[in-house]
């Protein structure tokens, strides 16, 4: 499917991302905001220090300093934030980001995750995540990267969720924390977008969540359907 060799022939620089807001079934995505976001998600990861294991960042020793990491990354484009956010308490509870964009060629990754653990396997966190991948196809990026610590068992089952495609490990990649990190690649590409985004709106849908809010059909289920040939968990 990635059409190795292929011309491509009028394809013109995508918009870099940096909506205010972006929309997401079960969840509302809003550009980091420091004075709103900080605190609901420093108090929702407290206890939690786990969360940061696999980032370059945290975990922060008080609020001031986790407010002033989220004002730099407030002010940069490139990764460009956005807080993961309850629409039933309005509450933030949670980061991601686009990052390493490149417009000219239409690549674009989602990394920096961090979800707070009630975000953790919750369709709130799955729902920011999936808007996400779908904007970066509706503005007509061709590639949508997944990339972690190769240790991250957690973060690559996600990633085979999701649909992405387990491309290999790229050894001694990054000194993370003073310590060795050999980094998984994962990709979608725009040719396998519309059978994941019919996955994707099927998971979404109301009568796929009985009362209690679990899910009927898995979404793992659900893009091994759309592209057999990879499973989740």
């Amino acid at each position: 499917m990635s059409g190795a060799g292929k011309t491509i022939s009028g394809f013109t620089p995508r918009p870099a991302p940096g909506n205010p807001e972006i929309d997401a079934v079960w969840a509302r995505l809003e550009r980091l905001d420091p004075g709103r976001h900080a605190e609901p998600i420093f108090e929702a990861v407290q206890g939690a220090d786990h969360v940061w294991d696999y980032l370059a960042i945290g975990p922060f020793p008080d609020l001031d300093a986790y407010r002033e990491w989220q004002a730099q990354m407030a002010a940069a484009s490139d990764p460009c934030f956005y807080a993961v956010v309850d629409p039933r308490t309005g509450l933030a509870m949670g980061v991601a980001s686009f990052m390493r964009i490149d417009p000219a060629n239409g690549v674009i990754e989602i990394g920096n995750i961090m979800l707070s653990p009630a975000l953790q396997r919750n369709r709130i966190g799955s729902a920011a995540l999936m808007a996400m991948i779908r904007w970066a196809f509706e503005a007509g990026y061709r590639r949508v990267e997944w990339k972690c610590n190769a240790l991250n068992a957690p973060s690559r089952r996600a990633a085979l969720r999701f649909g992405f495609r387990f491309e290999g490990v790229f050894r001694q990649h990054m000194i993370v924390k003073d310590c060795n990190r050999d980094t998984a690649w994962f990709s979608i590409i725009d040719g396998e977008w519309p059978a994941l985004d019919a996955a994707y709106r099927q998971w979404l849908a109301p009568g796929n969540f009985d009362a209690e809010g679990l899910q009927r059909q898995s979404l793992s289920s659900l893009t091994a359907q759309a592209l057999p040939g990879r499973s989740g968990d």
